[in-house]
């Protein structure tokens, strides 16, 4: 191993001299190299070599590189690159072979290497490396992406591009991003060949028997790529969006037809076709003569949106489905929320959404999430009947959905309406119990605020019954504030005293009540002992914060200190995995005053 070593510091030895001899390093500073080389060397030959061990080599030898390029803008010397950076950057490339063909399947090391050889300028060896990572990882497809876009952009080689994607689409050939990367490189090849036509007419130069292929320069290669596409992707998202990669570019107004005639031939059954051709109709050209005043302006916005509801109406008889409802609802509410400052308009567009809404729910195919902007719209308007009729009928529709029944009572109380309380009831038997804990919490906010304290009492002990303990123990914590609230401290200690054996219990339940028992003026210290001791019952062998708490009470001046190793002996008794630890950790800075 000494010996390897050793020949490959000597390889440096040239460069180094170099270094010495231009003024780019003083010699300090090369017996340094020398030596941090030398150790980095020796880690690459041990018999079992680590990663880090090849990253922390090509990292110091690219510091080097980087600092070789601050001294020569320093000092103003650009010449020797050969002779120093050369070869740098050569055993750069060797260390990453090693690594790459050690590691195979890290993809962030081969991406490494790649964005090294763009960095210091050698692309030649892209192509080598993509090829070898390629060779690897052929069932990546953004890896032939980003090989063929790197022969493009850094080659500017449209024929290995090219001849990549070909080989990407045999091991992916229903992959759609690498069509669509595919179909933008036939454009990009086309737009400059176009360039290149355009500068040499305008040149006038004779270019002998070379003569550029009018269907080449007219996007056929594009046109090719699309057939083979959507012949094997029968998608309408994926047409449009190589419709919308085709738009880029302003000589392919051809293709762009041909797309847009399959697109509304073969894919009318599915609702982003009618979507996106509605949308269109907003890029239509307006009349040009009303645009210079604000009305003129509104005016025309507005015929281009009665255009795109046209399109709408014609797919919702089309394809009478909910999602094709959704894009139609969507269009109308994203116009709607659009600022402007004619009143007309703006009614206008409220006028529509909500006609859209309603038909969408009569035919029972509106989306769940459009009944919560339904509402607000309509109480927005003051139209509280509307947005009661509204509250019910979406329960009818979604009766299982705790969402839909929460915002439907949200609204009903809102608007002051009286059959809350059986709604209550019947959106209980309706949803999934496991699921019904936000019902019982707006329910005890209701019956709190409206409801007498004998039927309020009523309703939280029905909660205390409930076989979901989240519920249970939900409804333990309402009640007991809601006591103090009503009754202050005793009754708030009663209610406490009557729930403390019943199971299911939650931390909180006790904390709230120590807590209430601090508020006070007096608080008696025996009253906390009982409740942490209670506390510490359920929650003693997993919650160090409260045995802590408990050892803080009793230093703090109502309590006896001397009770505190009693506690902690307690404490460790009682705690179990790494909640011992951390209690142990805690009381120590508890104990230097840290905690």
């Amino acid at each position: 191993m000494a010996e390897i070593v050793q020949q490959r510091i000597e390889e440096r030895i040239p460069e180094l001299e170099q270094l010495e001899r231009v003024g780019l390093f003083t010699k300090k500073e090369v017996k340094s190299i020398i030596k941090k080389s030398t150790a980095l060397e020796y880690k690459l030959h041990r018999l079992i070599v680590n990663k880090e061990d090849f990253i922390a080599y090509i990292q110091y030898e690219i510091n080097v590189l980087e600092l070789i390029k601050k001294r020569r803008a320093y000092i103003h010397y650009h010449f020797k690159r050969e002779e120093i950076e050369f070869s740098i950057i050569h055993r750069i490339n060797s260390v990453f072979r090693r690594a790459t063909n050690k590691w195979k399947d890290d993809v962030q090391l081969w991406l490494s290497h790649v964005a090294f050889c763009k960095k210091w300028a050698t692309k030649g060896q892209i192509s080598k490396v993509f090829s070898a990572m390629l060779a690897i990882h052929p069932d990546k497809p953004a890896l032939w992406i980003m090989a063929a876009k790197s022969e493009l952009e850094d080659r500017n080689s449209s024929e290995s591009a090219r001849h990549l994607f070909l080989r990407a689409l045999r091991f992916h050939p229903n992959n759609k991003k690498v069509y669509q990367e595919y179909f933008r490189m036939e454009l990009l090849h086309c737009e400059k060949l176009r360039k290149q036509k355009s500068e040499l007419d305008k040149a006038e130069m004779d270019i002998g028997e070379y003569e550029f292929s009018l269907e080449i320069l007219s996007g056929k290669l594009a046109e090719v790529v699309y057939r083979d596409a959507t012949g094997k992707i029968n998608d309408a998202e994926f047409v449009i969006s190589l419709l919308n990669i085709a738009a880029i570019f302003d000589f392919t107004k051809e293709l762009q037809d041909s797309i847009l005639q399959d697109l509304q031939t073969n894919y009318t059954e599915e609702s982003v076709t009618w979507d996106f051709m509605a949308k269109r109709e907003l890029e239509a050209p307006g009349a040009g003569e009303e645009l210079t005043s604000a009305k003129g302006r509104a005016s025309d916005i507005n015929r281009r949106e009665e255009r795109c509801c046209q399109v709408y109406e014609e797919g919702v008889k089309s394809l009478h489905t909910e999602p094709m409802w959704t894009c139609y609802a969507a269009f109308c509410l994203e116009r709607l929320k659009r600022k402007t400052n004619v009143q007309e308009l703006k009614e206008k567009r409220q006028e529509r959404l909500l006609g859209v809404l309603q038909r969408a729910h009569d035919s029972s195919l509106l989306k769940e999430d459009y009944y919560k902007k339904w509402l607000q719209i309509l109480l927005s308007c003051g139209d509280g009947e509307g947005a009661a009729s509204v509250a019910m009928a979406a329960t009818q529709r979604y009766s299982q959905s705790v969402s839909v029944w929460s915002l439907s009572l949200q609204t009903l109380i809102q608007l002051g309406s009286g059959d809350v309380g059986r709604l209550f009831q019947d959106a209980l038997t309706h949803i999934n119990p496991k699921e019904s804990l936000p019902l019982w919490q707006l329910q005890a906010q209701w019956s709190v605020a409206n409801q007498s304290p004998e039927e309020t009492e009523a309703f939280f002990k029905r909660g205390l019954l409930s076989a979901v303990a989240a519920v249970a123990m939900e409804m333990k914590e309402s009640y007991l504030d809601w006591s103090y609230s009503t009754g202050g401290y005793k009754k708030a200690r009663k209610t406490f005293i009557s729930l403390q054996e019943s199971r299911p219990f939650s931390k909180a339940f006790f904390t709230r009540m120590i807590q209430l028992e601090k508020e006070q003026e007096t608080p008696k210290m025996n009253n906390l002992r009982d409740y942490y001791e209670r506390a510490l019952q359920e929650f003693g062998s997993s919650d160090d914060d409260l045995w802590l708490q408990y050892i803080q009470e009793e230093l703090g001046a109502l309590g006896q200190p001397e009770n505190c190793g009693k506690i902690h002996w307690r404490a460790m008794k009682f705690l179990e995995g790494e909640s011992v630890e951390r209690f142990i950790s805690r009381y120590t800075l508890l104990q230097t005053g840290h905690l």
